[in-house]
């Protein structure tokens, strides 16, 4: 696996870039020789931050960790993409399609199928087009986390989401 390290208010040194391929080359087992791992690492205030972003053919497999070590951080990262990969397997690979981004090992690894999901409840209900401020205010009114809305500019269904540190984002289709 390869990897791409950046750092955000941080000087990404030989030690910490040392640690970061030491601890996620454990994963080189479940990942084709060929794999990017885009890595980056961040500093807020006494915050250290970990992001780490695994694009394979029609997934993201993505985890994020802080802490107030970058060390701990790069550890606890490591362990939630391993337990989300074991937990997914079934699901991330397709015999046919994503095969070639996972090692043979991990293919051949036989895991419990007991991953089920099971949706409880479905909701439906009339999208009124709007903009994304005005679906944000929707949002805080219904007291949600997330607003799905009908975007009057676009004409596509849009998420507004509310972030850590009480800002919005946004998410927008992109047909592929």
């Amino acid at each position: 696996m390869r990897f791409t390290i950046t750092g955000r208010n941080i000087e990404v040194t030989a030690g910490l870039r040392e640690a970061v391929e030491d601890k996620l080359g454990k994963l080189d087992r479940f990942f084709a020789p060929a794999t990017e791992a885009t890595v980056r690492l961040s500093v807020q205030k006494e915050i250290q931050k970990i992001e780490v972003t695994i694009p394979v053919k029609g997934h993201i497999i993505r985890a994020e960790e802080s802490s107030t070590d970058m060390y701990v951080s790069i550890d606890l990262v490591e362990e939630i993409l391993e337990r989300q990969l074991k937990k997914y397997k079934n699901k991330l690979i397709d015999k046919k399609l994503n095969a070639p981004s996972f090692s043979t090992a991990f293919l051949e690894d036989e895991t419990a199928a007991d991953d089920h999901v099971e949706i409880v409840k479905t909701k439906k209900f009339a999208v009124k087009p709007m903009d994304p401020e005005e679906a944000c205010v929707q949002m805080e009114l219904l007291g949600h986390s997330f607003y799905v809305f009908l975007n009057a500019d676009t004409d596509e269904v849009n998420v507004v989401y509310k972030r850590k540190g009480g800002s919005y984002g946004l998410i927008e289709p992109e047909l592929l």
